[in-house]
């Protein structure tokens, strides 16, 4: 119970009540938009895995920048 004149105190917070809204999900649960950005980002590991594997097929010994690059494409692919 509130002591009177609480309610119009200017420096009150009100508290939620057990009737408040749930937090409503990223993107609001959009399917079309979870594939879209799924299918963008598994698209853009293969572009990166592609660059350096076209390179060792010529015989071109990989640098460290190659590895990194398959390394961080092998870990996008395998998250989704």
């Amino acid at each position: 119970m509130s002591p009177p004149g609480a309610e119009g105190a200017p420096g009150a917070v009100p508290v939620p009540g057990s009737g408040s809204a749930s937090p409503r999900p990223l993107f609001g649960g959009c399917w079309s938009c979870r594939l879209l950005s799924g299918a963008g980002l598994l698209m853009a590991a293969i572009w990166v895995y592609q660059g350096p594997r076209n390179t060792m097929k010529k015989g071109v010994p990989p640098s460290m920048g190659s590895i990194a690059q398959i390394t961080l494409a092998a870990g996008e692919g395998r998250g989704g």
